[in-house]
């Protein structure tokens, strides 16, 4: 059955009605979760491997969608009042150089040392985020009055050394750091999240092009989906606030690191 479905997802006509519908569906639950939480860019590498990409070219293809989903909900959460310029640019300035470099190093070798730190790393963040949540939900307002250190800085700079290197959760980083060290409460931190990712993938975009690793056609046609499921995503989170996001990072980082487990073993 899945090498069915492999084979013809190889060979179908991208323009043909069943792909530009599997295209902008899953570029649309990929909007949502991403929107909500994080990491769920995973679903689109598995759908352009499978449409015979390689890796590199996967990870570079679905960055279109990420930069137009990302400036959407970037420019909703603005409006509503929820991003503050002026931090966001102290955290988004290390991302952007972090993943110039990131990017650069994603296009010459494989992800697998990466991607099991990040699994480390993410087992601590569950933890944090139950041992305290009411830090998650309502931040920390004396940390926000304390200086943006160079320790600091150099923290997003890894983590935008990680978002150029694979965006598969880079969103979950951002927001955890800007709870961590920042103090903001998780709704801003995921509002920031929006606005760091969305000025750092052209960067990467740059780089990936150069390297011509970009199928912009796919990327255009799966960013429409996208599109569409940051506006729905960007909604529900402002809807049903801090503890709601809490609970959708939660249970895509236990996706995630089973995902990566199995991958692993």
């Amino acid at each position: 059955m899945f090498e069915n479905i492999t084979t013809y997802l190889q060979n179908a006509d991208i323009f043909s009605l069943p792909m530009l519908t599997i295209l902008i569906s899953v570029g649309f639950i990929v909007g949502f979760v991403n929107t909500v939480a994080g990491s769920a860019t995973a679903i689109t590498y598995m759908l352009f491997m499978a449409m015979g990409m390689p890796i590199s070219v996967a990870n570079a293809t679905s960055r279109v969608g990420v930069m137009l989903q990302f400036t959407t909900s970037s420019i909703m959460f603005k409006r509503k009042g929820l991003l503050n310029f002026s931090e966001a640019f102290k955290i988004a300035v290390p991302v952007m150089i972090g993943s110039l470099f990131g990017a650069e190093f994603a296009a010459k070798i494989n992800q697998h040392i990466f991607e099991i730190v990040l699994a480390i790393f993410l087992v601590v963040m569950i933890f944090f985020m139950f041992y305290d949540a009411k830090m998650f939900i309502s931040g920390q307002p004396q940390k926000k009055q304390q200086r943006f250190t160079v320790i600091k800085w150099i923290a997003f700079l890894f983590i935008g050394f990680y978002g150029g290197f694979t965006h598969i959760g880079v969103g979950i980083l951002i927001i955890f750091a800007s709870v961590m060290l920042i103090g903001m409460n998780i709704l801003e931190a995921n509002a920031i999240k929006q606005f760091a990712v969305m000025l750092y993938t052209p960067m990467a975009l740059i780089v990936f092009a150069i390297h011509g690793q970009i199928i912009w056609e796919v990327g255009l046609i799966y960013s429409i989906g996208n599109v569409a499921g940051a506006v729905v995503g960007t909604k529900t989170t402002i809807r049903f606030g801090g503890n709601f996001i809490r609970w959708c990072v939660v249970a895509i980082i236990v996706i995630f690191i089973g995902q990566l487990i199995l991958k692993n073993i």
